[in-house]
């Protein structure tokens, strides 16, 4: 539901992940904000750096300094490209066959609509793909249904703010 779902911690057992462990202490130590929008909108200010040093600690990617016109940075390019590629293989091959999918490739799928690379994983595939791909997130239980609606509320609010 666009206007907002509730987050809250159900076991504050410290996972083993350290940026897990992060987002937990921060849950408790903020109970009092339960909307998943403040939460999204909370995490999305360290969500690229910490996922990318998460993911380079794992060895999983490498950073590149990249240089462009006025400005400089850092791209994180992934260190096997098998394995960066398998999720979404395999969400592409899945949605193309019509199957039904676990709940961590229906999470998966979400992400991929919500931020718009479903035309990536679904390129050349027919429309019955696509399809299939809204029928099976309509169908998704509503808690992650709710979760998505503000994932997209959030992106949308991001690009606008970016573009004034």
């Amino acid at each position: 539901m666009a206007n907002g779902s509730a987050a809250g911690v159900l076991d504050a057992r410290p996972p083993a992940d350290a940026l897990q462990h992060l987002i937990l202490d921060r849950l408790v130590a903020q109970s009092q904000h339960t909307s998943t929008q403040v939460w999204l909108a909370f995490v999305a200010d360290t969500a690229t750096e910490q996922v990318a040093q998460r993911m380079w600690q794992a060895g999983k990617v490498r950073p590149e300094q990249t240089r462009r016109l006025w400005r400089n940075g850092v791209v994180y390019l992934p260190t096997d490209i098998n394995t960066a590629a398998w999720p979404s293989a395999r969400l592409s091959f899945k949605l193309r066959r019509y199957e039904q999918l676990d709940p961590f490739d229906l999470a998966l799928a979400g992400l991929v609509a919500h931020t718009g690379l479903d035309r990536y994983v679904l390129d050349g595939a027919p429309y019955a793909a696509g399809a299939h791909l809204r029928a099976l997130l309509d169908g998704a239980w509503p808690a992650l249904r709710d979760l998505l609606a503000d994932l997209g509320t959030a992106i949308g609010n991001s690009v606008l703010t970016h573009r004034t």
